[in-house]
């Protein structure tokens, strides 16, 4: 495996293991290299500076970690609110009644307390939180 520093063409910088470079090669001519913060598929190799250890750095996790987990945190979002639907604070009576039947099955989201979570989650009823992440305005 090899690491390479990468780059798309607004900017961004971020890093890609890949079998050579041979292989990194195959997939940005095949278009299936993205930008993990902007999407854009146009990506070259950056300008790699040599793995120096510094002090403290470990406690931080590395920038182009934190940009990729945000645009998946963005996806999954946009993704939920694009197609799932949005009950507000009716979430936890609509997930019940869901539940129970009662309803037409579907993917909701909405509003929920700490407590309405826990007890939705006593009776059964599988929920998750949908990530914050800031807005991407320029």
């Amino acid at each position: 495996m090899i690491r390479f520093a990468l780059a798309c063409s607004e900017g961004h910088e971020f890093e890609g293991w890949f079998h050579s470079n041979e292989a990194f090669d195959r997939q940005r001519a095949a278009g299936e290299l993205a930008c993990p913060v902007c999407g854009v598929t146009s990506v070259d190799k950056a300008i790699m500076a040599p793995a120096v250890a510094r002090s403290g750095a470990a406690d931080r996790p590395p920038p182009e970690l934190v940009a990729r987990f945000l645009a998946m945190a963005r996806a999954l979002r946009a993704h939920v609110e694009q197609n799932f639907e949005n009950v507000g604070a009716r979430f936890p009576e609509e997930a019940r009644r869901i539940h129970l039947g009662e309803a037409e099955p579907r993917d909701i989201y909405g509003e929920a307390t700490a407590e309405e979570v826990r007890e939705l989650l006593d009776e059964g009823i599988e929920v998750r939180p949908l990530p914050w992440v800031p807005k991407l305005d320029g």
